[in-house]
């Protein structure tokens, strides 16, 4: 299966291999990790202190720190499938409340040794949708792990139908994040493709029919601000109240 001109296994590979790069290139938006602490702090409003939460494509960490930021007293299990962005994250000092799984999410209902199937009372999913080769298989998979009642937030570009989105998002991208990835690993093609999958993407009102359709209840859109409105969202989304996540 493709996703935006690459295969699955190409996608992942992309990953592994701007890992090392990776924490660099997304500390040069100064927004970053300021917009993720402010998508946490979403979870942080739906559950208590001890919660346990599925940080669902949380590449080298920076979405599990931002939830660790955010929460009193987390249960994380972080979650990825490039095993290069996992190895970066389990290299960096965690509490023993954080837990690194190398696995594709679609995988992890069918993974009980894991213990989330059901369990997790909060999914916090940062850029892993538009990334994944069948985002409705995803959403059924993370409906499946969530607690009935429990509550997904999902982060990432989705380019509002307006043209001045669109345009801002191809000029960032064309004049300040590819030319950055030459500059500090020499190689563009994971950017260059995260330009495309962007552009490609559900736009605000799809993604939340698609949240519906899913069987997500309570669908709510957060915009962000500055040069991000309009191109980054929140949206959060409630699992129905029947067993594992199903509708009654």
């Amino acid at each position: 299966m493709t996703v935006t001109g690459l295969v699955k296994a190409e996608v992942m590979g992309e990953f592994d291999r701007a890992a090392p790069h990776y924490d660099r290139l997304v500390g040069l938006d100064p927004g970053y990790h300021a917009h993720l602490r402010s998508a946490a702090g979403l979870v942080a409003r739906a559950v208590g202190p001890g919660a346990r939460v599925l940080d669902a494509g949380c590449g080298t960490g920076a979405s599990t720190q931002a939830l660790l930021s955010m929460l009193v007293d987390p249960e994380i299990v972080a979650v990825d499938a490039s095993a290069g962005m996992i190895d970066v994250a389990r290299r960096k000092p965690w509490p023993d409340s954080v837990r690194f799984v190398a696995a594709a999410i679609d995988d992890l209902p069918g993974l009980p040794a894991l213990g989330v199937a059901g369990t997790v009372d909060a999914v916090f999913a940062a850029y892993l949708l538009r990334n994944v080769p069948d985002p409705d298989t995803t959403l059924a998979a993370l409906r499946g792990l969530l607690r009935p009642g429990g509550v997904l937030v999902l982060h990432d570009y989705s380019l509002a139908e307006r043209p001045l989105p669109r345009l801002t998002w191809t000029a960032v991208c064309c004049s300040a994040i590819i030319p950055a990835a030459w500059l500090v690993s020499g190689d563009t093609r994971l950017y260059r493709y995260l330009w495309r999958s962007v552009r490609e993407f559900d736009s605000p009102s799809r993604l939340r029919r698609r949240l519906l359709d899913a069987g997500f209840t309570r669908v709510s859109e957060h915009p962000a601000r500055g040069w991000h409105r309009g191109i980054l969202h929140t949206i959060t989304a409630t699992a129905p109240p029947g067993p594992r996540g199903t509708a009654p």
